[in-house]
């Protein structure tokens, strides 16, 4: 107990104090000293109870500042750094070990002149579970699904492909005006699908449609997406393949690359900040990873430690520029260490691994509120898009070897025959049921009217602003004086 020669009410009133600093800084494990604060009052000599209740004030709201930022910094930190920081305490007494303090990095000294090479391991390996004739390699990593769910995964990744097929020679008939086949990543999208809680927030690109068929998004609705008619939940506004379902917390997807992923970053922080079991992922591809929203999304998501899952599909082409004019590392999974996020590389081609990493990756990402980059390892056979020819960059050998040998549909009707789950009229029969669907879709998709034009001035403000008013009345006014070239008959009224 102090026994300064004070007036009894500053001498409770510091004592209180006392008591108070002791327990943050045994708490905090801060290295400060109260008896600064207290000789900075005894070199005053003896004072007038004013002064003393200034002084122990001016130094009270220092100390309490210092605690109330180490309390604060202290509640957001997992116990391995509330470790790191009693380590700190005790190292920093004792110079002699001369271990760097930098609050930067975690290092050691050395005394030799070396750089870093970039390519310090031979390289990340890829996950696998099955080979390429559908064989478990290791069984003790056969997620074990049952009959009916790798039935369920077949299913959605060949009506995929057929509503690629079909949708890409519409857009060649000149049916609609843009598309974006998802040839050869299939396996990609069913297998992270799967893996995830239908509360779980999806972020995608333009290449994750499957995703998004895996969770219930009707055929109705894709056709009416890429139509821009009447059923369009966007109301016609975006062009085609740019889905979002609200109901199924899949995203709008926009055109600028990479936009998603600090937004994914964003929402991820606000579902831990709710503190429930739900997390984030975002697709992108390796093209977008060299965008500098990649570098914001994965350091923002990593230092605020959020549920998110950077799903990357590396395809091998970003549009026409191949990988190795993309980068010079070892792929996007060798970025996440250097932002502090546990990474993988899977075989995106392998269902059953894409499906156990993102299965996985997700438990850990809610559990321990951290981040997971997973790099999925696969190939665009498609063109990138309607608008592409990838022949003029590609061979076609090079297109014919993924599509024949190493191809995710394939790998998983091995997988089902072997067992005896599938059968050559099974084959025949739904590939005929899958097409008629996607068919009958597709006709009454092109039957149905247009948005009424009206809709274009909608869904931006609460009530229609003078400059919107002046801006529909002269659109009227030019379709009705040119009424010729505006068939609306075939609009909503």
């Amino acid at each position: 107990m102090l026994c300064l020669d004070y007036p009894s009410a500053a001498a409770h009133t510091e004592l209180i104090i006392s008591v108070v600093f002791l327990w943050i800084r045994d708490k905090f494990f801060l290295n400060l000293d109260l008896g600064c604060i207290v000789n900075s009052i005894q070199s005053s000599g003896r004072v007038s109870t004013v002064h003393f209740q200034f002084l122990l004030v001016a130094n009270m709201n220092k100390m309490f500042g210092l605690c109330f930022r180490a309390a604060r910094q202290t509640a957001r930190t997992k116990p391995l750094k509330m470790l790191q920081r009693r380590a700190f305490r005790l190292s920093s007494a004792d110079t002699t070990l001369e271990k760097p303090q930098f609050p930067g990095a975690s290092a050691e000294f050395v005394d030799q002149l070396e750089f870093i090479e970039p390519n310090v391991i031979s390289g990340i390996p890829v996950y696998r579970v099955m080979d390429r004739q559908g064989n478990i390699i290791n069984p003790s990593q056969d997620p074990e699904l049952s009959k009916e769910t790798v039935l369920n995964f077949y299913q959605k990744m060949t009506l995929l492909n057929t509503m690629d097929r079909i949708l890409y020679e519409s857009q060649r008939q000149g049916r609609i005006s843009f598309y974006m086949t998802n040839y050869g990543e299939e396996g990609t999208h069913i297998g992270s699908a799967a893996a995830l809680d239908p509360n779980d927030i999806v972020f995608g690109q333009y290449r994750e449609a499957g995703v998004l068929m895996y969770r219930g998004f009707p055929l109705d609705r894709f056709m009416a997406q890429c139509y821009a008619n009447a059923d369009d939940l966007g109301k016609g506004r975006q062009m085609p393949v740019h889905y979002g379902s609200k109901d199924l917390n899949f995203v709008t997807i926009s055109s600028p690359l990479a936009t998603q992923i600090p937004q994914a970053a964003g929402a991820a922080y606000a579902v831990k900040r709710e503190n429930i079991n739900r997390a984030v992922i975002c697709y992108f591809g390796e093209g977008a990873a060299s965008e500098g929203d990649a570098h914001a999304g994965f350091n923002f998501s990593a230092t605020l430690e959020c549920p998110l899952i950077f799903f990357c599909r590396n395809n091998g082409y970003a549009i026409s520029t191949p990988t190795n004019e993309q980068y010079r590392g070892d792929g996007i999974a060798a970025r996440g260490p250097g932002y502090g996020m546990l990474s993988i590389r899977v075989d995106g081609n392998d269902v059953f691994a894409v499906y156990n990493a993102t299965k996985e990756a997700r438990r850990r990402a809610v559990a321990e509120n951290q981040p997971f980059l997973i790099e999925a390892m696969t190939y665009r056979i498609g063109h990138h898009s309607t608008s592409d020819d990838s022949s003029a960059y590609r061979s076609v050998d090079e297109v014919n070897y993924w599509d024949k040998q190493d191809h995710p549909i394939s790998r998983l009707r091995h997988y089902m025959t072997t067992r005896g789950w599938w059968s050559e009229d099974d084959e025949r029969s739904w590939r005929k049921q899958s097409r008629k669907t996607v068919m009958e879709a597709f006709e009454r998709a092109e039957k149905r009217l247009k948005p009424n034009p009206e809709l274009l001035f909608t869904d931006v403000y609460n009530e229609m602003t003078p400059q919107l008013d002046k801006q529909r009345e002269s659109l009227w006014r030019h379709v009705q004086q040119y009424k010729e070239h505006y068939p609306l008959e075939l609009y909503e009224k």
